[in-house]
This record gives structure tokens, C-alpha cells and sequence, in this order.
């Protein structure tokens, strides 16, 4: 009955084999493997060759078994990887200190295990200017200048560089925190900023110092200035950005921040003359002009100021006033830090005689006439353009002016500055200013007593010039008694002379009523003038007629007289009578 079942079973067995299409093989699967597998295979596309045969290749279950042992070694290998990454990430969580910060959870503590203290941060101590400049050491420093003289003989740039480099290296634990050199010039008035920041350096390190720059060439020095400024302006600049979507910036380094602006202000205190040569540089520089560089440049006049007054007013009549101050409407922030630093200059002990000492500067002026005529506009403007600082300005014009004015009577410079004042007052007599009109008259009548010349360059400028001309012609016949003793009687009356030829040309050829009425008001105080000046030769000659024959009467009746002495009367007398 048995043998009966099994053969049953056998037969049933190879009739299925004969009508099963994959011949009896069968696929074997692995169920841990495949539940390893994050997600199940995707569905493979169908055989278009077996939709077309209806039967499949012999080979395609060896196939499909060949690809799912390939996924299940995978899967195996990936969590075998997963493990591995966890293990480093408890070690590493594990290998943190307590004290560290980090932005990841604390690992578990077991039960029972106490907390460890978290141990305190050690800050390092703020070091002041005023900390690091007491611990230079003067003997030192003349040790390290005399080493780098002789190590660098013929080689003053680099000698230089090292002098910086020994401060940077004696402020180098000084932050920028504790020197925030922009903002407290951007804050500070000129009288505060100019001691920032030598006021904490020893006076034994600037003597020193100072000693040692002198014996450096103008040339080296004038290099070195100009790497100092540049220094300065760089980090000035702006600082550099930080990464691409963070609002951190990087920090420059502060070695600048501090030993740069000594080194910087010792030199110009020691050289002031340096800065003559390197103004045209800065001034003429668009990356050294700004509002928020403009402190800088104050600050660095200031020092030349320091060492020597008459070159800090030169480089600030001819440089810094003159392009920053040069239009009425002008940032007005920008011309109090100039107004300040003339006043500083000018609020120093016997600030007008050293001045007017200096008045005249290697051939050049100390106020040029170009800077005198932007003051006096800037002095007497019309009344409603008056601003907050015109009460500087006219404060300060006085000593502007007499600066501007000063020099030996017939000297080259007197004479070439009164050329150039003389057609700049002409110009501003005709801005319908009648304050500035007044004061650009007193300024001609000074050039023509100066200058023969000017009388010929006056006839020049007349015809485009009449009501100018109308202008200072009043001023010489009304003030007459004040003003002609100033003037040559011949050189002024053939000027009147030959006025009074153009007037009449002009009068002829003028078509506008207005002019017209100028030229006839020229006219008229020309002839008034010129008869003066006629009557005045006329008396003159009768006046001397008198005293010949007072003289002769009285040698003739006294012939004992004392002849010297009476001389010398007669003399001062006829000097008299001329003056008149």
C-alpha cells in the first residue's frame, strides 16, 4: 500500500514536471536577508520576448536568484557600515570635555555617575595702549635702532621697516577693542585727536625715537609716510567679508591700529617738511578723499602742525582748504574738521607772529591768493546763504587776510601775489555782494599800492570789468583823504586818463541802458579825480614856492643862523608838504 502511495506520488510528481514550464527548478529565497533591505526591489519590466513566445528563457531564474544574492550581500555590507559609524560617533561623543562647547546632545550619563564641575575658562588679561607703551624700554629700543643701522647700512627703507616692526611687536597684545582708532576720530574734535595715540608713549622712547629719524633721508622718509598712510586707509577701507551667507567679518589684524599711527606721528612731529611732498599725492588721490577718511588727513596735518606751525598752515592753505572748501555748498561735517584745524592752528601760543615770520615759504606764500579769495568769499557771503560756520570764517579772516597780504613792500613775491588778488577781486566785486564788494575794494586799492604794474593791468580788465571799475573809483573819491596818500599821484592819474578814453569809446558802442549808465558813473569819478590830482600838484608847487622864500627871508635877516639844522627843517617840511 505504501509502495502504492509512493508511486502514486511519483507519478503525479513527473506529470507536473512534464507541464511545468520552468522544468522543475525552483527558486530559493532567504527571508532574514531580504528583511534587511529598506525597501523591496522594483518591479522588473516585462519580457516583451516572452509576451510575444509565451515562454521564457531557461536561464532567466538562474538570472533572478543571481541578482537577489547580489541586493542581499549589499544590504549586509551597508549595515555592517551603520554599525561601524555609530561606534566612532559614541567614541567621539565620549572624547569631548566638559568644558568644551558643542552644539550636539550630551552623551547619557549612567545612574549614579556624578557630574563633573565644568572647569572655568581662562580669559586673557586686556592689555591698554597705555599698559603696552610703559614697558618699552628706551636703552632698548636704541639697542635695536643701532643694530638695524648697521645690519641695514645702506638700506634706510628696511631700517625703517624694522623701526615699525619693533612697535608692532611692542603693541602686538593690544585689541582692537582697546584701540578703536576710527571711531574715536570719527567722535573726537581735532584739539583731542591730535594726541591719539602718542600722549601714552614715554618721552625717553620719543626722544629716542625722534633722534634716529632725523639722521634718515627725506626720501626714505617720504616712502615711509606714504606706506604708513596707506596702511591706515587700507584697513579703513572696510573690513574683509566673511564666509558666503554669514554675518561675521573677518578681523584685520590690529598691529596697524596702534604702532603704526606712533611710528607715523613721531615722524611728521621730527620731518614735518615730508608732508609738503606727499600732500599732492593725497590730495589729488580719490582713494584718499571721503568723509570717513577725512579724519585721517586732519589728524596727520596735525602732527606736521606739531613739529613745525608754518608747515601744517601751508599744507592747509594750499592742499586740504582749497579742495574741500572750494564750493559754498560744500559737506558741511567736512568744513568743520578744516575750521577746527584752523582754529587749533591758530589758538597756539603766539600762533600770528610765527605766522607772519613765515609768511613767505621758499618763494611761495603761506595763504596763496587763490586760497584768500575762496576765505573771503566764504567770510562775506550773501545774507541769505549765511550758514553756522560763516561766524568762523569771519572770526578767523583777519589773520587770513594779513597773512595772505604780508611780505616786504616791492618784493617778487608781494608784487606777483598782488597781480593775481588784483583780477580775483575784480571778479568779486561783480557778485552783487555789497559786503564782499567793500572788502574786494580795500584788497585792489592794496594791490595797486603794492605793484606799478597794477595800474596797466586795472586799464586791461576795465572794459569787461566797468562796474568794478565804477566800484573802486567811488572808493578812491569819497575816502580821498585816506586813500590817496596809499597811491602813486602820477601813475594813478594816467590811469584815470586813459579810463576816461575807454569810457568814452565804450560809451559810443554800448547799446544797453544799464552799461551806459555804468560808463557815464566811471566817467564822472574819473574827472572828479583827476582834477584832485591836479589841484593837489598846483599846491604843491606854490607850497614849495612859499617855504623857498620863507627860507631865503630868513638866511637874510639871520646870518648867524645855524645852516645844518635849519636844513634839516626844511627838509622835513617839503616831505611834509609831499605826503599831503
Amino acid at each position: 500500500m505504501a509502495m502504492d502511495d509512493v508511486a502514486g506520488a511519483s507519478s503525479s510528481s513527473g506529470h507536473a514536471a512534464a507541464s511545468d514550464a520552468s522544468h522543475g527548478w525552483q527558486t530559493v529565497s532567504y527571508p532574514k536577508r531580504n528583511r534587511k533591505q529598506a525597501q523591496p526591489p522594483p518591479a522588473a519590466a516585462p519580457d516583451l520576448a516572452l509576451q510575444a513566445n509565451g515562454k521564457a528563457s531557461v536561464f532567466d531564474a538562474l538570472e533572478k536568484r543571481s541578482q537577489e544574492r547580489h541586493r542581499a550581500l549589499k544590504a549586509a555590507s551597508d549595515s555592517r557600515a551603520a554599525d561601524l559609524d555609530d561606534a566612532r560617533i559614541a567614541a567621539a561623543t565620549r572624547g569631548y570635555s566638559d568644558d568644551e562647547d558643542s552644539d550636539e546632545a550630551a552623551a547619557p550619563r549612567p545612574e549614579g555617575e556624578v557630574k563633573k564641575p565644568k572647569k572655568p575658562k581662562v580669559k586673557k588679561p586686556k592689555v591698554t595702549v597705555a599698559e603696552a607703551a610703559a614697558l618699552i624700554d628706551a636703552e632698548n629700543l636704541a639697542a635695536h635702532l643701532v643694530e638695524i643701522s648697521g645690519s641695514y647700512e645702506d638700506k634706510q627703507d628696511i631700517q625703517l621697516m624694522r623701526f615699525a616692526d619693533y612697535f608692532g611687536r611692542a603693541f602686538v597684545t593690544v585689541s582692537a577693542s582697546q584701540f578703536p582708532w576710527a571711531k574715536m576720530f570719527k567722535e573726537s574734535p581735532v584739539s583731542k585727536m591730535v594726541d591719539i595715540p602718542l600722549c601714552h608713549i614715554p618721552e625717553a622712547v620719543i626722544k629716542t625715537a625722534s633722534d634716529w629719524i632725523s639722521q634718515r633721508s627725506p626720501d626714505a622718509l617720504a616712502v615711509f609716510v606714504m606706506w604708513c598712510i596707506d596702511s591706515i586707509m587700507s584697513e579703513l577701507s572696510g573690513p574683509a567679508p566673511g564666509a558666503k551667507g554669514s554675518k561675521k567679518v573677518v578681523q584685520q589684524s590690529p598691529r596697524a591700529q596702534v604702532a603704526i599711527f606712533v611710528v607715523l606721528a613721531m615722524t611728521l612731529r621730527r620731518k614735518p617738511d615730508v608732508l609738503v611732498n606727499a600732500m599732492p599725492k593725497i590730495m589729488g588721490n580719490n582713494k584718499y578723499l571721503g568723509q570717513e577718511k577725512l579724519p585721517i588727513i586732519v589728524w596727520v596735518i596735525a602732527q606736521a602742525c606739531q613739529g613745525d606751525l608754518v608747515t601744517g598752515m601751508f599744507c592747509w592753505a594750499h592742499f586740504l582748504f582749497p579742495t574741500l572748501c572750494a564750493k559754498s555748498s560744500g559737506n558741511p561735517l567736512s568744513r568743520d574738521l578744516v575750521l577746527q584745524l584752523l582754529e587749533r592752528i591758530l589758538s597756539v601760543p603766539k600762533a600770528r607772529a610765527i605766522l607772519l615770520n613765515g609768511a613767505v615759504r621758499k618763494g611761495e606764500r603761506l595763504v596763496p591768493p587763490g586760497t584768500f579769495d575762496l576765505f573771503m568769499r566764504a567770510a562775506f557771503p550773501v545774507s541769505n546763504a549765511r550758514v553756522k560756520a560763516t561766524e568762523r570764517f569771519e572770526a578767523a579772516y583777519p589773520t587770513i587776510k594779513e597773512l595772505a597780504l604780508a611780505g616786504p613792500p616791492g618784493s617778487k613775491t608781494v608784487k606777483q601775489a598782488s597781480q593775481q588778488l588784483l583780477s580775483l577781486c575784480m571778479k568779486a566785486m561783480q557778485e552783487n555782494n555789497a559786503e564782499l564788494t567793500r572788502e574786494a575794494v580795500d584788497v585792489f586799492i592794496w594791490c595797486l599800492a603794492q605793484n606799478a604794474d597794477s595800474y596797466k593791468q586795472w586799464e586791461r580788465l576795465h572794459p569787461e570789468n566797468i562796474e568794478a571799475s565804477v566800484a573802486v573809483l567811488s572808493k578812491i573819491t569819497i575816502d580821498w583823504k585816506e586813500v590817496s596818500p596809499k597811491l602813486s599821484s602820477e601813475a594813478l592819474k594816467a590811469t584815470v586818463k586813459n579810463l576816461k578814453a575807454k569810457n568814452d569809446a565804450a560809451l559810443e558802442s554800448a547799446t544797453d541802458a544799464r552799461k551806459q549808465a555804468s560808463i557815464k558813473e566811471a566817467d564822472k569819478y574819473c574827472k572828479v579825480i583827476a582834477g584832485r590830482l591836479t589841484r593837489g600838484a598846483t599846491c604843491l608847487k606854490s607850497s614849495l614856492l612859499v617855504i623857498g622864500l620863507a627860507a631865503a627871508a630868513g638866511f637874510v635877516l639871520s646870518p648867524d643862523m645855524d645852516l645844518s639844522s635849519e636844513w634839516e627843517k626844511l627838509q622835513s617840511m617839503i616831505a611834509s608838504h609831499l605826503s599831503a
